[in-house]
Order: C-alpha cells, then structure tokens, then sequence
C-alpha cells in the first residue's frame, strides 16, 4: 500500500465529528476517505484529547489570533500616531516660510 492521502485538519475534524455522532463508523470513514482505521481511530483520539485540554485550559485570556491582531493595532495606532505629529510640524514649517494658512481661520 502507498502513501497516504494527505487530508487537511478541517476535514479530518467532521470526519471525527460524524463518527463522534454516530453518523459513520470508523469502518465506514476509513474505506470512504481511503485511510485506515488506525488513522481515523487516532484522528478520533487526538481531537478528543485537544478538546480535554482546551477545556481544561478555558479562556483564561485572548487567544494567539487576538494577541497578535491588538499587538498589529498597537502598531498602527502609534505610526497614525506618528504621522499625525510630523504633518504638524510640516505644517507649522509652512506657516513660519509663508506666512499665516488660509485654511486656519
């Protein structure tokens, strides 16, 4: 027998999901998706123990996707920040060469 199917993790999960609900058995999974039923009764094991943990742990704080997108928020508020600083010193740079703005009235 050769290699086996390289199947993405979204889909190995509603694989387990059906057999989980009863939907399939891990007979039937294996010959549908042409792995073993080895494969499937690990898949089934490992989404169980990733689910133990994940309870376990509970959401004692923001996840890895949150950390990283208030850390990019982080960024770009203090360039936003930056910027806005430096058009004020361009336009009071202006001022001092051209005299008094006409937008500042």
């Amino acid at each position: 027998m050769g290699r086996p199917p390289v199947i993405p993790a979204d889909q190995k999960a509603r694989i387990v999901m059906s057999v989980l609900a009863g939907e399939m058995t891990i007979a039937q999974a294996a010959r549908s998706e042409k792995v073993s039923e080895q494969s499937i009764g690990r898949w089934k094991a490992d989404f169980l123990e990733a689910g133990k943990t994940a309870l376990a742990a509970g959401r004692s704080g923001p996840s890895t996707r949150e950390q990283q997108l208030e850390a990019e928020v982080a960024d770009l508020t203090q360039a936003l920040g930056e910027a806005a600083i430096e058009l004020r010193v361009w336009k009071k740079s202006a001022e001092g060469r051209l005299g008094p703005s006409r937008t500042s009235r």
